[in-house]
């Protein structure tokens, strides 16, 4: 039954779908609660996301709707909840607006936010990707998930016996700091490869990742495969071995090889024990492809395997996940709860390890697509290379100019530039003498930059700065509005100058969420409170009455 507020004077569209209403917190609960499809989408920047949330809320910035809306809702005509704050600043009901344009038919808004969901008992919950980081605390207390600190594995490396240290997250983070000598095996990957890179089952595999979760995670995803090897997790990641005063190498290379043969061979055994254990589903082609044309349910196309395989052939239409990602990131994969998820990877090992977990996440429709044929994609239309992520909507049209002929007006009385970028890239590099903003808050940075003839807006690609680009021309509208054409990376691929910092912002910097290591000062004490915060998940989820994890003894 609808609250009170829903029933009030919300339009409706000529075929009576709702375009715009409100529920109260008690609906909401009932419908997290009621099994069918529902998409609660927190349209704060995810920095203020960050701050506390309703434990199923996905961040979906309005600054940044047009570009991650389709993939994490793809389905327009899905049952979806707005929220916000709640503290008059209407974000959600901008959204409402700019959703209900781009064909989006069932839109509705937590009347009040987060204020309104917290005074009726809701529990608001701290951080990004919070739902993964609980399941992982739960799997921990689960599973009694072995851990080791990083003295004894220090100790134990010295020793003589034999240890390989693997580490479970996207070769970026690994490449920027990992523990010396480990190799890099992204989530999923640990089963797939971990067969050759410790054949001896006296090894000891240590498992790490930044902090927790992927290290619990990859640890129980190697014990649950059988493996003869005593696994442990890394206590607290390249934190903890930071914090414990050891030195963490720097720009490594090492990525575990492929599987042999025989390596194969071991790990599609496991992956069987593993989907007979955890219940995993597979789904046929001709299945999987008449679910992908039915619109009235939700279906998310996710390829498991590293981004090389994806690039090289991937099926159309498919979205690169890297399994050990949706597993700690679900909430950045899949934004409609209750929705049926398509798993892919011919050699099944990934998708069958991904399933696992998200069935144990609690999720019910989870399925892996059964390959076809010698390359697996037989009978699916398929392309190489990356996939640009579909923008909603489409671009409209805006003035551009190039690198080279802003360069040559920089510091021109009434040239302006302002970057989009997230703070965190602005502050790394940027056009010299840009200002930075957010697009949500465009009318902040009105206040700061007033005087321009000639507004150039940027971004990480130029993409927002598109999108924006309407936007602020009605709030210059004595400015020629131009959008700098390939964004920052168009400006360095041209090798002009840049500069670092963060001195002219016109709005705060929370935009985004500052990992521990983002932080230029004070490292040590965000690192501890981080950790901290991961551990008390499995205290406060305790006090969610909709949150249902899944055990398989």
């Amino acid at each position: 039954m609808v609250g009170l507020s829903a029933a009030l004077g919300h339009p409706r569209s000529q075929a009576g779908a709702v375009v715009s209403g409100r529920i109260d917190p008690v609906t909401l609960r009932a419908w997290l609660l009621d099994g069918h499809e529902l998409a609660l989408l927190d349209v704060r920047e995810q920095g203020v996301h960050y701050r506390g949330h309703p434990f199923f809320a996905c961040s979906l910035p309005l600054s940044r709707l047009e570009l991650m809306v389709t993939d994490l809702v793809p389905r327009p005509s899905v049952r979806l909840v707005l929220l916000d704050g709640g503290d008059g600043e209407a974000l959600a009901d901008r959204a409402a607006s700019k959703l209900a344009a781009l064909g989006y038919s069932d839109v509705w808004i937590l009347e009040g936010g987060c204020r309104a969901w917290a005074a009726d008992g809701g529990e608001l919950f701290s951080g990004v990707n919070v739902p993964s980081k609980a399941f992982g605390e739960f799997v921990e207390h689960h599973f009694d998930t072995p851990r080791m600190p990083p003295a004894d594995v220090r100790r134990i490396a010295g020793s003589g016996r034999k240890v390989v240290i693997l580490d479970s997250r996207p070769f970026a983070e690994y490449h920027r700091m990992n523990i010396p000598g480990g190799i890099d095996v992204p989530g999923a990957e640990l089963a797939y490869r971990v067969h050759d890179l410790a054949p001896d089952p006296d090894t000891l595999v240590v498992v790490n990742c930044a902090g927790r979760t992927r290290s619990i995670i990859g640890c129980q995803s190697l014990r649950n495969a059988g493996i003869p090897n005593e696994v442990v997790a890394l206590k607290d990641g390249t934190m903890g071995w930071d914090l414990a005063g050891f030195e963490c190498e720097r720009g490594a290379t090492r990525v575990a090889p492929p599987p042999s043969p025989a390596g194969l061979a071991r790990a599609r055994q496991a992956a069987e024990r593993v989907a007979k254990r955890f219940q995993v589903r597979f789904v046929t082609r001709e299945i999987a492809q008449a679910w992908l044309r039915d619109a009235t349910r939700t279906t998310f196309l996710l390829d498991v395997r590293s981004r090389e395989e994806y690039e090289l052939e991937h099926i159309d239409g498919s979205r690169h996940a890297p399994g050990g990602q949706v597993v700690q990131a679900t909430d950045e994969y899949v934004g409609v709860r209750n929705g049926r998820v398509i798993l892919v990877d011919p050699a099944r090992v990934r998708a069958v390890m991904t399933a696992s977990w998200l069935n144990q996440m609690g999720w019910d429709d989870v399925h892996v697509l059964e390959p076809d044929g010698s390359t697996g994609f037989e009978g699916w239309t398929t392309v190489n290379g990356p996939r640009s992520a579909p923008v909603a909507g489409g671009l409209p049209p805006c003035r551009t100019i190039d690198p080279e002929s802003l360069a040559s007006r920089l510091g021109e009385p009434g040239v302006d530039v302002v970057d989009l970028a997230t703070s965190l890239k602005y502050r790394d590099r940027h056009v010299p003498g840009a200002w930075w903003a957010v697009r949500a808050r465009l009318e902040e940075a009105r206040a700061h930059v007033r005087e321009a003839r000639m507004l150039v807006l940027t971004s990480e690609d130029g993409i927002l700065a598109m999108l924006a680009a309407p936007e602020a021309a009605a709030l210059w509208p004595d400015a020629a509005v131009s959008v700098l054409a390939g964004g920052n990376a168009g400006w360095v691929s041209k090798g002009l100058d840049t500069e670092t910092g963060i001195a002219r912002t016109t709005t705060s910097t929370d935009d985004v969420w500052y990992k521990p290591y983002d932080h230029a000062k004070d490292y040590e004490k965000y690192a501890r409170e981080y950790l901290t915060w991961e551990v008390a998940l499995v205290e406060q989820i305790r006090r969610d009455p909709t949150i249902r994890f899944r055990s398989y003894d």
